[in-house]
């Protein structure tokens, strides 16, 4: 591939992962809202002072509160589901496709929310509202640091309960996720049955199982590495951004499939004449990843970071001793949809939870979803699953 051609390939390939969508003139225009609690109770019995979260919503509550659809985002996504913050944004929400008017998700016909979690990666992107390590702690007036408390999935759950109860919500026509978001699906619809009538799990998992967990913490290491990470007290001084920026790059990697990455430069040739003279070039499919990289850790925080890949690493269906017992308290009617070429949350993970579900005489549905971007198909390539979509969800709901 040709020098010019290949700076076009790399282009292109970064506005996909990037996370743009094509903004359409009718587009939503939603707000973000703030959610605060005076103290919040952690599942492992700490206290978290003063803890707002950002959320969104778009369509309208009916009146008896029976047609809400709750969405639970992916490990580096936030709230931002659907939609637009200003007319004139190129961005939009990472569901769009899915979520709005006549869509998968109809807005229409559903009343649809969804909460920044705690310690969000994004925590200085200017539209995220979130509690972490990065925050104050109101008993020094200081970042938290590491003295921030471990937090769990049921820990995100738990603030969207809060957040519901406070809008006079106790029902949810349906959860929806996609990866850490289908943990915090199935979290629901195990600790609260009686809330959950629908789960959906996108590239999802109900466990962490050793292989997962073992890979997860390559995406910390980077971080730990780094000699401004300081044990997490790097506030006052120089961020990680060298080890940030090195297990973003790995993420985004795990995040998508061989044959994507290797559309940048096909079959490695020419060998590149910058990596043959100087140890210290890189390739550009290297530099390409680090980039795009180094972008994202603009407005991430490295602390932020360990303690969601900690939480995803915690997690068991219902948090609890068991995975069946956890399985056995969900009432919900169930769909997976994990990608079949998904190197992240591989599709066993999936494919287990709707079996052990069968095998409980619970309804449950699986269907695997595909394309060139692995673990991103759940992401960006969510509009083939949108009959499924409408028709798992399609019930009387009073409008």
């Amino acid at each position: 591939m040709g020098t010019i051609q290949h700076l076009k390939t790399i282009g292109v390939l970064m506005l996909m992962l990037s996370g743009l969508n094509t903004a359409l003139a009718d587009t939503m225009v939603v707000e973000k809202k703030r959610f605060e609690l005076d103290q919040f109770a952690t599942f492992g019995g700490k206290t978290i002072k003063q803890v707002q979260v950002g959320w969104e919503s778009y369509g309208k509550l009916n009146e008896d509160k029976s047609n809400v659809i709750l969405i639970t985002h992916y490990f580096s996504g936030n709230s931002h589901a659907a939609g637009k913050y200003h007319p004139d944004d190129t961005e939009t929400g990472y569901w769009d496709a899915i979520i709005g008017p006549g869509k998968a998700i109809d807005t229409n016909q559903y009343y649809v929310l969804s909460v920044d979690s705690l310690v969000n990666l994004g925590v200085h992107d200017p539209n995220v509202i979130t509690t972490g390590p990065a925050s104050i702690n109101p008993d020094t007036g200081e970042p938290y640091g590491l003295d921030f408390p471990v937090v769990t999935i049921r820990d995100f759950v738990n603030v969207q309960k809060a957040l519901l109860e406070s809008l006079g919500i106790n029902t949810l026509h349906a959860v929806i996720g996609p990866s850490m978001g289908s943990l915090q699906a199935i979290e629901w619809a195990s600790a609260y049955p009686d809330w959950v009538e629908r789960m959906v799990s996108v590239i999802g998992a109900g466990y962490m199982d050793a292989w997962t967990v073992s890979a997860l913490e390559h995406w910390a290491m980077p971080i730990k590495l780094d000699a401004n990470w300081n044990n997490g007290n790097y506030y006052d001084g120089e961020p990680p951004l060298k080890g940030m920026t090195a297990s973003l790059a790995l993420i985004t990697q795990n995040a998508v499939h061989p044959d994507f990455i290797n559309q940048v430069n096909p079959e490695h040739q020419p060998i590149e004449t910058a990596a043959l003279e100087d140890i210290g070039n890189s390739h550009q499919v290297v530099s390409w990843l680090n980039q795009l990289a180094a972008e994202r850790a603009k407005i991430a925080d490295a602390n932020h970071l360990l303690y969601l890949v900690r939480a995803s690493q915690l997690y068991l269906a219902g948090q609890g001793q068991t995975l069946q017992q956890g399985l056995k308290n969900i009432q919900a009617k169930t769909l997976f949809l994990p990608a079949d070429n998904d190197l992240i949350l591989m599709p066993y993970l999936a494919k287990d939870i709707h079996q052990r579900l069968q095998s409980l005489g619970k309804p449950t549905q699986y269907h695997e979803i595909s394309g060139p971007l692995g673990h991103l198909n759940g992401v960006r390539k969510i509009d083939q699953a949108s009959t499924m979509l409408s028709d798992f969800l399609a019930s009387g709901v009073n409008l």
